[in-house]
């Protein structure tokens, strides 16, 4: 019983995916029963998840491969809130272009489980198959659109890519647990920490791992499968992959390699620093070129992983205020991404309109408020103060600074690049905000009608990237008891 009680979260999450598509059954085309089954059914989950990490002491079930800790509960938080925004911004693109919502909410919860499970996982074999649970549903997610050539090229791309990754990875895991004889994470933490040798093997399975990593959080050079998969792909749907499958693989980097490989941390955090690099440094170069806004913004999303790795090289290195940073930037990004890609779908809800940056020149004209919350988000994935990207970067950047501090000269070069890079993005940033509010349309184009789900969606996600920059405290303290869950 005591085992049921701890992995109620997950067991309801995937009991609402079976309620909401019987649901669908029952009333085929209503998006009503569907849309208050999904959200109050992520309420109740919600309610569960808090009730049960209550306690905030580490609880394992099934022989300990199922862990509840904090960590657990704000990770399965944050994958709720990102699936709850996405349903709610959803029906105002999907419904011109006649594609079904109640199975875009079935296949999004049951990607939610993944993430969940990831979350949760305290066993490599557990791992690997919420990593799985997380992912297929992406694939297919991402060739929702079953008529658009672009959205079937880009879930391709992704499948094939994806699947790839998913063997790498799949042969790390298998070379850690022929040279170390266990799957169990805490057991390969303490057969590591006991001074087991670092083996050929296990720097293979170190390699293949971090690879198949690479691949799921789209760090540079494993990211060429993000912008055709983003741009193809349903622009809630775009929303969607650019936070979630991204949140679930970081909770994946936080098990793996901070909790089970965390006495290694030495050998890997080299790599993590070279991957920082990288992807902020060609994800911002590669997005100031793009004239397609959901491209740009996937580009951007690579650049905004490179940021999160710098919090995980300084907890890497010994600084528990990394974990912090990354776990709050992870929070806030997700946020005030979704927004902006909720107007770019807000925009685009009459069928045949374009990303172009063309589509969004004199917006502020004929769709006033769209125009300010998309500048607000856009200040926010900018880092202006006092916007919760400002405060995502600085603290990503402090833990940097405060590892150069203890020694670690690379971290603070890293608190340079983070810098550099931020006023490079205000450029592509800002010149969608100059075609909003200084550019003429080149054609009329009418003000669209948009549902008060998607206003009440994108108010919860303004005031939100407002509060957590100008309050960033209540989060900060949530985020530093999860961060206390792992130790290196």
């Amino acid at each position: 019983m005591n085992d049921l009680v701890t992995i109620a979260p997950f067991g309801l999450a995937v009991l609402l995916a079976l309620v909401v598509l019987a649901v669908d059954l029952a009333w085929p085309g209503r998006r009503g029963p569907v849309l208050v089954t999904t959200l109050v059914g992520l309420a109740v989950v919600a309610a569960v998840t808090v009730a049960v990490g209550a306690s905030g002491e580490r609880v394992t079930a099934f022989g300990g491969s199922y862990v509840v800790d904090p960590l657990t509960t704000f990770l399965d938080l944050l994958f709720i809130t990102i699936v709850a925004f996405t349903i709610v911004f959803a029906p105002d693109y999907l419904e011109p272009r006649g594609l079904p919502l109640g199975e875009f909410a079935v296949v999004l919860l049951f990607a939610m489980t993944g993430a969940m499970l990831i979350s949760a996982s305290a066993d490599l074999l557990v791992l690997f198959i919420a990593l799985e649970l997380m992912v297929l549903p992406g694939y297919m997610l991402a060739g929702y659109h079953k008529t658009d050539g672009y959205s079937t090229e880009g879930a391709i791309k992704y499948f094939l890519l994806g699947s790839f990754s998913s063997a790498i990875f799949l042969f790390g895991l298998a070379f850690v647990w022929g040279m170390l004889g266990t799957t169990r994470i805490e057991d390969v933490r303490d057969a590591l920490a006991g001074g087991a040798p670092l083996s050929a093997g296990l720097v293979m399975g170190l390699a293949f791992l971090t690879t198949g990593v690479a691949f799921k959080i789209a760090a540079v050079p494993f990211h060429y499968w993000t912008p055709d998969a983003y741009q193809g792909s349903p622009t809630p749907v775009t929303g969607y992959l650019s936070v979630g499958p991204k949140g679930g693989a970081f909770a994946l980097i936080l098990r793996l390699f901070a909790e089970a490989l965390g006495p290694l941390s030495a050998d890997w955090v080299q790599v993590v620093i070279v991957l920082a690099v990288l992807t902020m440094t060609l994800g911002n170069l590669v997005a100031l070129t793009q004239t397609n806004v959901k491209r740009m913004l996937a580009y951007s999303s690579i650049a905004h992983t490179g940021y999160m790795l710098v919090g995980l090289a300084a907890f890497a290195v010994g600084r528990m205020e990394g974990l912090e940073g990354l776990l709050y930037y992870g929070a806030a990004y997700s946020v005030m991404n979704l927004g902006a890609f909720a107007v770019v779908a807000a925009i685009q809800r009459r069928a045949g309109v374009t990303s172009g940056l063309a589509t969004f020149a004199g917006l502020v004209r004929r769709e006033p408020w769209l125009a300010a919350l998309m500048t607000l988000f856009l200040l926010s994935l900018t880092g202006i103060p006092p916007t919760a990207g400002f405060f995502a970067k600085y603290y990503v950047i402090l833990a940097a600074v405060q590892a150069s501090q203890d020694g670690h000269a690379a971290l603070g070069v890293l608190a340079v690049l983070v810098v550099l890079n931020a006023a490079a993005a205000a450029f592509y940033y800002l010149r969608v905000v100059v075609y909003m509010f200084m550019r003429e349309p080149d054609a009329e184009q009418p003000a669209l009608a948009h549902g008060r789900l998607l206003w009440g969606g994108l108010a919860a996600a303004s005031v939100l990237t407002v509060l957590l920059g100008i309050l960033p405290g209540p989060l900060l303290d949530v985020v530093g008891q999860a961060a206390r869950a792992i130790g290196i």
